[in-house]
């Protein structure tokens, strides 16, 4: 691991301009590239403490053997020679937007004499024009199928195409009037292309002139009498339609933009993309990927905007006649800090005006939020996928064991995470992981008394002496008896219910306790089980800025792999402790706001108010409630009833009711 200190530049001689630098590692292979407003102001950031820098930009620093950097003129200048660099060098710490090659596009290859239609996946092609992505393969079978009685166009592969032609006969698609078998020349080779160009020029959106076009021509037909040629006609108008409405109608000004957002935590980032084509959405394409810096919605908009265009004009360059890659207008989540710089650079690349900008209202704004609905769903679902692997949970158990130098993997994991609001209603969580899956049954939630007020550590040793003292008390055996139990007899072991022959409710202890918090609070939790004597329970913290675990008293955390499955089981673990204390802690304000509103009745203390609360379930239901009704409350008399009632406004509404009889 090198110290970026040996190759810090002075600070005087980085120039304070705009530019692109370049980091190498000892063997001078570039490792990562970025491009900054001034370059000195950007650089200096990098040679800051390490403990302060974002979990990957520390790993970069300290692999990195040199700094070097280009001056240029503006920064859209930055933005292409960034982009260039990216893709000579491929830096490993650099995110590369490239196409998802899992996504299915319609492809028709104009290059060949004979036009064909089929369903592609691969880099794009010389001559070859595509559409889409498209969610799913079957969304394209589908639409097609519908499109070839109105352009029956070939769609079956050259051996095939050949394979028929010297026989002389069509296949069945010829038959059935899906294909206008070119193969046994029923039309010319430029009768053919007429065809596919129809096509494209529908899938492209202009379909309102194909409709008006068939609508004419049906008319015709039908004052000729030529009924059946008219009937044809209006299937093929009914087909049309059918294959549009497969297509969601987003907007009716035929808008031709992409629809950008992103949903992400300290370490990752998933960005969604719709792309609207003549007011509908064409296609649809998701990434998740690290994040190389500390970087906001504005900043992760800038990056996608710079990587993901440049690799669409590359590939545009390699396959044209595919229209332009970047759309008339971008919509993207929160405009990024060089937006200028950006919109001049995508207007370059459109070869026309470009505009980049948030949407505020209507249909624009209401399918900005359905796009974020799917980042959001897409990164849970990302964040999910290794948690319901059994051999990833499996791999994620034995490089926890390896990591934290376990003596054997944590089959049973316990979290705490304290949850208040500048100290009030400070309550605790302690959710249980057993062989990497949420054992929910076993979850618990405690209100803090003692260290209400004395802050975080001291919280979390409140609840682990809680938990803990529960467990020595629970497993502790009664009797001499019953210390002697053998094993031929567990249900009259310590820990079980002699009743119903089930463990009590603290008596397993858990091989890993995590804590939410940093070193402090690790080793606060492990002060609390060595007091009490419980030695064989590992404790780490789980610090939630930069995903670091704390060994108790370890001055330095330990550094999981960004990618490991050790690290996911511990996020997850922790994200559904806080989850479970924030719930807790909601209930709790609640209703000591609901209980608020009886502050005025007099000798009625806090106790009181809770039992009313509980009683009735909500001040609302309280409010209908009659005297009588409060007074048969335990503890309340007639006489305090009465005063509960005038408080919350019971009287006036009764005299309201009595005044309108």
């Amino acid at each position: 691991m090198a110290d970026p200190s040996t190759y810090r530049p002075s600070p005087g001689s980085i120039p304070d301009a705009p530019g692109v630098y370049k980091f190498r590692d000892a063997t001078r292979r570039v490792i990562y590239v970025g491009k900054a407003k001034t370059l000195r102001a950007r650089l200096n950031s990098y040679f800051a403490d390490l403990s302060g820098l974002h979990p990957r930009t520390r790993q970069m620093v300290t692999t990195a053997a040199s700094v070097e950097w280009t001056v240029v003129g503006t920064e859209v200048e930055a933005l292409q020679l960034e982009y260039n660099w990216i893709k000579e060098f491929d830096p490993r710490f650099n995110v590369r937007y490239r196409d998802d090659k899992s996504y299915p596009v319609l492809a028709v290859t104009l290059n060949e004499e004979f036009p064909r239609l089929h369903v592609y996946r691969g880099p794009r092609r010389k001559g070859v024009r595509y559409f889409g992505p498209y969610a799913h393969a079957w969304a394209i079978r589908e639409t097609l199928d519908l499109l070839l009685r109105v352009f029956p166009a070939r769609t079956c592969s050259t051996g095939v195409f050949r394979r028929h032609g010297q026989i002389g006969r069509p296949c069945l698609l010829g038959y059935i009037d899906k294909c206008s078998a070119p193969c046994v020349g029923r039309v010319s080779a430029e009768e053919h292309r007429e065809i596919v160009e129809d096509f494209c020029d529908f899938l492209a959106g202009r379909t309102d002139l194909m409709m008006r076009r068939l609508e004419k021509e049906m008319a015709a037909a039908s004052q000729s009498l030529e009924f059946e040629r008219a009937a044809r006609l209006r299937d093929d108008l009914g087909a049309l339609r059918r294959a549009m409405e497969k297509q969601a109608v987003v907007f009716g000004d035929g808008t031709d933009a992409d629809v950008i957002a992103f949903a992400h935590d300290d370490l990752e980032a998933a960005v969604q993309v719709f792309h609207v084509r003549g007011g509908r959405v064409r296609g649809q394409r998701g990434w998740v990927i690290d994040k190389v810096e500390d970087m906001d919605v504005r900043a992760l908009v800038a990056q996608f905007l710079s990587q993901f265009y440049a690799e669409q004009a590359d590939l545009a360059e390699q396959a044209p006649g595919g229209g332009s890659p970047v759309p008339r207008e971008v919509l993207v989540p929160e405009l990024p800090p060089d937006a200028d710089a950006l919109t001049e650079w995508l207007s370059e690349l459109r070869g026309a005006k470009v505009r980049l900008r948030v949407a505020q209202r209507g249909d624009k704004r209401a399918l900005a939020e359905t796009v974020a609905r799917n980042a959001k769903e897409a990164f849970a679902q990302h964040k999910l996928r290794r948690a319901g692997d059994l051999t990833a949970r499996s791999a994620a158990l034995a490089e926890l064991q390896e990591y934290l130098g376990l003596d054997s993997a944590p089959l049973r994991i316990e979290c705490v995470d304290i949850s208040h609001i500048s100290g009030s209603d400070v309550v605790a969580s302690l959710v249980v992981f057993e062989d990497g899956v949420a054992r929910k049954s076993e979850y618990r939630r405690f209100a803090l008394r003692e260290a209400a007020t004395e802050g975080d550590v001291a919280a979390i040793a409140e609840v682990v002496r809680r938990r803990f003292s529960r467990y020595l008390k629970e497993t502790a055996p009664e009797s001499a008896e019953q210390a002697d139990v053998p094993e031929e007899m567990p249900d009259q072991r310590p820990g079980i219910d002699p009743e119903t022959g089930k463990p009590r409710k603290f008596a397993y202890p858990p091989n890993l306790l995590v804590v939410d918090g940093a070193g402090p609070q690790a080793t606060a939790a492990a002060d609390v089980l060595a007091d009490l004597g419980v030695t064989d329970v590992a404790v780490v913290g789980l610090a939630k800025r930069l995903e670091e675990v704390w060994l108790p008293v370890d001055p330095d955390p330990v550094i999981l792999p960004r990618t490991s499955d050790a690290l996911y089981l511990l996020q997850r673990v922790r994200d559904e402790a806080h989850r479970f204390a924030i719930q807790y802690h909601r209930q709790k304000r609640s209703k000591r706001v609901q209980a608020s509103a009886l502050d005025g009745v007099p000798g009625l203390g806090q106790a009181r108010k809770t039992a009313l609360i509980k009683h009735f379930g909500s001040v609302k239901r309280l409010k209908q409630a009659s005297v009588d009704e409060i007074s048969a409350v335990p503890g309340f008399g007639k006489r305090t009833a009465e005063a509960v009632h005038a408080a919350l406004g019971g009287g006036n509404s009764e005299k309201r009711g009595e005044s309108r009889e």
